[in-house]
């Protein structure tokens, strides 16, 4: 592409830049040389649309490797898998010359009902960040762009387009925002896709506050706002709040829209040329890929699918075999899993040739190929591996057998009755979880539920394999040996779920949200989904385990959960801060057990003591370490000071507390394994004094303090020195100076004993000020 820039446009082609040609493509300019370049779906895979588009730009599409969706890698709390997915996921793109992949998403997984938390990857905000981070770095790593989205506050499907989302500012800024931040800070993607809905009122995609002062301004991005698709709800105060290019195409309608913004002065066409030189440099930086032919090496990015996949199950419970199965007294216990060639499985559930492997919506891959469980369990375990489809899933091939659910489940029972070991492939159905509407419910369809019922009652060794975009409640949990929750695992998860069972691979995957007894207990119950186009946010800052932790609430699986098929042991933690301000937290770790394994390493903080709200401990850093049978290492990790801070109202910016803090070291968030104490300097903070200002405030303040103090003390004496009859109407001196510490100071002028005047309590909060 030629050197332009946008003044050497006309204002019709600076408006034309900041809007697409069509549903995927930006609009060229010939005459100044500047082509059209193409946007595609993502987050965890390619979803190029074949040959012309459709309205709604859900036509089929051209076929590519489906890898697994956040809500399954986003376990293997990895960024080194994350971006080697994110990279083969660029060079698809560019093969076809893509110029922007739409992902990944980061929302926080405020409810588990989100019809959506397929594509986020956790409740926690620096899950989100580090392992969005590592997704765009990979996709951009090809010379391909990302767009993050959906910024901001979009943690629903129901009036998504419409609906406020109304978030105070600690909990927007410490949960909803931080996530973005850190990988705007850490990854520099390319675009930035405004949500939908609104924030506080306000249009996502006009706010100047979100698009400008935050995003721009303070966290310092450089590239160009997106809508998405449809958000624009006016294009003029768009471009003017910091909105770069709508999407899809107007007709035009909108870019005339701009034009005449400017020409009757309500637009000044400066702003204009800054959106449209945004355009350019997203051209600009499409055009630096090298044109990449391909063809796609099919086989090695399906091989890496598979290696995904298997680091996205989570072994949520693996006890020893029961009944008939149970070793002899005296030798060693046996867990069901992992499985061995020798054992008759009997496999159940029609997921298991019918499989669900990704979410409904624009994020649907149309794959290069699928692999299903049962022929994968049957290529490890061969003529041993026997299957019942057990229930049909809507329209899949088993509904259209015509047989009855009383049919499907007594030859289900049959089939477990004879085998050693059931493994029970449940999930929900494609209908129940997408894109564009929110779940009703966290339970698993009825039918699937009764035929697991009548499973255990001839099996006790049956397994659960899960296949669900969001979390389910588990009302069998105690009453099987083993669940693997298998989420959903891209077009390799059939291979993956066969490797982990046969312990071909070792399951290292971890809860990135809890899953809760009930759905009732979770913290958004009864603010979500809003109503009358508002959504409010009344957990604060509660989101996850930090609301269910502070309560004290019972969970069936807790944030951080993931058992392994060895064992390891922790050391004692040291932990000291650097020059720079950030903490190095060390701990030895080993793996205790016969089998190579990778454990998720995590650090939870928490100040001994706090000015404001905070959660019992909270999410820091963690690592995913790789141990061979019997080793041991040092595992440091390093928890940035900023991610101490907390977001201070009173003066609208981060600020760390000084003090002590306890670094917890766990393999979840209930599951701390070692401990220690750390000093930690803080931030200075004035507080302005008024004469609203609580006399706690003022007494804590260098300057002015000790001159209250003086004369609260003739107060405290008149109070001590009343008639016994008012003296017994009077709390005891802590009491006194508990009720003291909230009374504003302006307002003790002319109590008795308070020996100052109005005008003096102006001077002295001027000079305490101005000191």
């Amino acid at each position: 592409m030629t050197d332009i820039s946008a003044s050497d446009l006309t204002l019709e082609e600076k408006a034309s830049l900041t809007s697409g040609a069509d549903f995927w493509t930006t609009k060229a300019i010939e005459r100044a040389g500047i082509p059209a370049v193409m946007m595609t779906d993502g987050p965890h895979g390619l979803r190029k649309q074949a040959g012309g588009t459709d309205h709604l730009g859900l036509a089929s599409s051209v076929p590519a490797t489906c890898f697994p969706p956040a809500v399954g890698i986003g376990s293997s709390w990895d960024p080194e898998i994350i971006e080697r997915v994110g990279a083969a996921i660029g060079v698809e793109a560019a093969i076809e010359d893509v110029a922007v992949v739409l992902g990944p998403g980061i929302n926080i997984k405020r409810s588990p009902l989100c019809g959506r938390n397929f594509e986020y990857f956790s409740e926690d905000p620096i899950v989100s960040g580090i392992l969005g981070a590592a997704s765009v770095r990979g996709v951009q790593s090809q010379g391909v762009g990302t767009s993050l989205k959906h910024f901001a506050a979009n943690n629903q499907e129901f009036d998504r387009m419409r609906a406020s989302s109304d978030v105070d500012p600690r909990p927007l800024r410490e949960i909803y925002l931080r996530g973005f931040e850190r990988v705007v800070k850490d990854a520099s993607p390319w675009t930035v896709m405004c949500s939908y809905n609104k924030l506080n009122g306000v249009w996502t995609s006009e706010d100047p506050w979100l698009l400008t002062s935050v995003l721009r301004d303070d966290w310092g991005f450089d590239g160009l706002v997106v809508s998405d698709w449809g958000a624009v709800n006016d294009r003029v105060a768009g471009v003017a709040a910091g909105l770069d290019l709508e999407m899809p195409a107007s007709g035009g309608r909108t870019d005339a829209q701009l034009v005449a913004a400017v020409r009757a002065g309500e637009l000044d066409e400066s702003v204009l040329d800054t959106a449209a030189s945004r355009a350019i440099d997203l051209v600009r930086k499409a055009g630096e890929r090298p044109a990449v032919s391909g063809p796609l090496d099919v086989d090695a990015h399906h091989a890496l699918a598979r290696e995904a996949a298997g680091r996205s199950i989570v072994l949520l419970k693996n006890e020893a075999l029961r009944g008939a199965q149970r070793p002899d007294a005296g030798r060693e216990q046996r867990a069901v899993l992992p499985l061995t060639a020798d054992q008759k499985v009997a496999v159940i559930g029609a997921f298991a040739t019918e499989p669900r492997f990704q979410g409904a919506g624009s994020s649907l891959i149309n794959p290069t190929r699928v692999d299903t469980a049962l022929d994968e369990l049957r290529a490890i375990g061969g003529d041993t591996v026997s299957y019942a489809p057990g229930f049909a899933v809507t329209g899949g091939v088993v509904a259209a057998s015509g047989r009855s659910a009383d049919d499907l489940r007594a030859e289900a029972v049959e089939v477990a009755a004879a085998a050693d070991v059931a493994v029970v492939l449940l999930g929900l159905p494609a209908a129940e979880e997408s894109e564009g509407f929110d779940r009703d419910h966290i339970d698993l369809p009825a039918d699937q539920l009764a035929l697991l019922d009548a499973v255990i009652d001839v099996n006790p060794n049956t397994v659960v394999v899960l296949s669900n975009g969001g979390v389910v409640a588990l009302p069998f949990a105690d009453r099987v040996p083993a669940i693997v929750e298998g989420w959903l695992l891209g077009q390799a998860g059939g291979g993956a779920v066969a490797d982990v069972l046969y312990g071909v691979v070792n399951p290292s995957g971890k809860l990135t949200e809890t899953v809760p007894v009930r759905l009732e207990d979770n913290p958004s119950f009864g603010n979500f989904p809003g109503e009358f186009g508002h959504v409010r946010y009344g957990e604060g800052l509660l989101v996850g385990y930090r609301w269910y932790d502070a309560k004290g609430l019972e969970v069936t699986y807790p944030f951080g959960h993931g058992l392994s098929y060895t064992t390891f042991e922790y050391g004692a933690t040291t932990a000291s801060v650097r020059a720079d301000g950030d903490i190095a937290v060390q701990v030895e770790l080993t793996n205790t057990g016969d089998r190579d394994g990778r454990e998720v390493v995590q650090v939870y903080v928490a100040p001994e003591a706090s000015s404001v709200q905070r959660a019992p401990r909270e999410l820091k850093a963690f690592s995913s370490v790789a141990l061979a049978a019997g080793e041991s290492r040092t595992v440091e990790l390093v928890v940035r000071r900023e991610d101490l801070a907390y977001w201070d109202v009173r003066v609208d910016r981060w600020v760390v507390e000084g003090g002590d803090y306890t670094i917890d070291v766990a393999a979840s968030s209930r599951d701390i394994r070692s401990s220690v104490s750390v000093a930690v300097a803080g931030d200075d903070v004035q507080i302005a004094l008024t004469m609203n200002s609580s006399v706690g405030d003022v007494l804590a303040h260098p300057v002015a303090g000790p001159i209250v103090m003086g004369a609260l003390g003739g107060f405290m004496e008149e109070l001590s020195g009343a008639d016994s009859s008012a003296a017994s109407m009077i709390p005891n001196d802590e009491a006194m100076q508990k009720m003291m510490a909230s009374f504003p100071i302006g307002r003790l002028v002319g109590f008795p004993g308070v020996d100052v005047t109005y005008d003096q309590v102006e001077q002295l909060i001027a000079a305490a000020n101005a000191g």
